[in-house]
């Protein structure tokens, strides 16, 4: 089921309606109601992998009570054995998550790989593909339960015996399939307290979704368009169509996802949940490193704290981290998906956030960009534009489908082909107008969590705003049904 479907339009008030006048007095009930509907949500697309959620949460729950059960037997000559038993047990729960990650996500393109460079050393080899359907957001939620294990061993979160709650804070159908990744550690004790109907909390969550809705509908999959039409035939293009191209790609692919965690952040609020930020204006960052501590941070920061840290992080010698950094993010473009693309994506980020951490300086910018100014500094327009150029060329193999592609696009963009009409003609004035619009938004809000904070307004004035993105979203919506980027994931 898709936010932005006439099927969700009917699921939220209906389920907001039975949450809080049907559910609302027993905490249980309101939360099984929540890993019900949950459950009903990510089986609208197919109802075969609800066994497989159901089974990676089980596993992981059982797998949080036995590690406890063995750190707390600690008498006489046993302890050793009873604290490797509880290793055992979260690292076997680890391995039996990935396993099935894997299986669905990696095994083809490892046997494909395998298959290919025995082909380059003139060795064929009979090969059997599995060709499984991934699953929906099967990355996100097991990150999401894996996190809970870790976290339990680690002793940074207390293992769970209310196996509803559980059930829900891995299901929670706001951000299932395409996050925030949540902790244990945030999200859980959420569903052990009652919860109270919020009227600002649930106004500023319908705002949220709107502005969401806005940039995923309106936005991203008007770009959406231009950049499939270029795409399909790049090599007859003119160099600076395909550099609008890629442009237009760099603000699909963050309206497409920031909208859907704007909505599911606004959902959550709708319920009396909070959800972590997952997105922080990252189109304005001054270098790499403030870029990645403003994307996806909810990813960021897992393999910051469930890898990189465990690593050694910045500690040791150069070479440890540098180490470090590209395995984070080698690891990080490869859990996008299993091609080549992604990998390249990931590393060549590393090899961009590199020079700064060597150099210590990727902690400089960890203040609001133009912070108390109208306009950024020159100096600042420049990091920010210089940036934006970098990010922009990693997208390019983000969105490729193949690397040849990837360096053929590049190699069409500095070919410096002429342009055939004005350059105006180029891309569609309404992308230009609403890709503008969307930027102008997100400066002047830069400071608040989404850009229609806006109580400072008038109350027509802030109605006025609501009304004219409605009025957006009927007459710029493309007929054309375009999934959310992240679902692949």
């Amino acid at each position: 089921m898709l936010f932005n479907s006439i099927e969700f339009g009917v699921f939220l008030p209906v389920v907001f309606l039975l949450y809080w006048f049907v559910f609302a007095r027993n905490l249980k009930l309101q939360n099984l109601f929540i890993v019900a509907v949950s459950y009903l949500f990510y089986g609208w697309w197919n109802v075969r992998f609800l066994f497989l959620i159901a089974l990676t949460t089980l596993v992981s729950f059982v797998s949080g009570r036995l590690i406890v059960h063995y750190q707390r037997r600690d008498t006489g000559n046993a302890v050793r054995w009873y604290k490797n038993r509880a290793w055992l047990i979260s690292a076997g729960n680890i391995l039996f998550n990935l396993g099935i990650l894997g299986c669905f996500k990696y095994y083809d393109f490892f046997v494909m790989s395998f298959a290919e460079a025995f082909r380059l050393l003139g060795t064929s080899l009979q090969v059997h593909t599995l060709d499984l359907i991934l699953p929906v957001g099967i990355s996100f939620y097991t990150f999401q339960a894996l996190s809970y294990t870790i976290d339990v061993y680690k002793k940074k979160t207390e293992a769970t015996d209310d196996i509803v709650s559980f059930f829900a804070y891995v299901s929670f159908f706001p951000q299932l399939v395409a996050g925030p990744i949540e902790r244990a550690t945030r999200l859980l004790p959420q569903f052990y307290k009652e919860r109270t109907f919020s009227y600002p909390a649930a106004v500023d969550g319908l705002r949220q979704i709107l502005w969401g809705l806005f940039k995923k509908v309106v936005v991203a999959d008007n770009c959406a368009v231009f950049v499939n039409q270029i795409y399909v035939d790049y090599t007859t293009k003119a160099s600076f169509s395909l550099v609008l191209a890629a442009v237009c790609f760099s603000v699909q692919i963050y309206c497409d996802f920031s909208g859907y965690s704007d909505m599911a952040i606004g959902t959550a609020r709708l319920f009396g949940f909070r959800l972590m930020r997952n997105f922080n204006m990252p189109y304005f960052s001054r270098d790499i490193a403030e870029f990645w501590r403003r994307w996806h941070i909810s990813l960021t920061t897992w393999f910051r704290d469930y890898v990189y840290i465990p690593l050694g992080g910045s500690r040791g010698s150069r070479w440890q981290r540098v180490r470090n950094t590209l395995i984070v993010f080698t690891l990080s473009g490869f859990w996008h998906g299993a091609n080549l693309t992604f990998l390249f994506w990931g590393l060549f980020n590393g090899l961009l956030f590199l020079p700064l951490l060597l150099e210590k300086k990727n902690r400089r910018y960890i203040d609001i960009p133009a912070e108390g100014k109208t306009l950024p500094s020159a100096g600042e327009a420049i990091s920010i534009f210089l940036t934006f150029i970098l990010v922009t060329t990693g997208w390019i193999f983000f969105r490729a489908e193949s690397l040849a592609q990837a360096f053929g696009y590049l190699s069409a963009i500095v070919s410096f082909s002429p342009v055939t009409g004005s350059y105006i003609s180029l891309i569609p004035k309404k992308i230009c107008f609403l890709v503008v619009f969307l930027f102008i938004c997100e400066w002047f809000q830069r400071d608040k969590e989404h850009a229609l904070q806006i109580d400072i307004f008038p109350r027509w004035g802030r109605y006025m705003v609501y009304y004219s993105i409605v009025t957006a979203l009927f007459f710029f919506t493309e007929l054309e049904d375009i999934p959310f980027i992240y679902f692949q994931f």
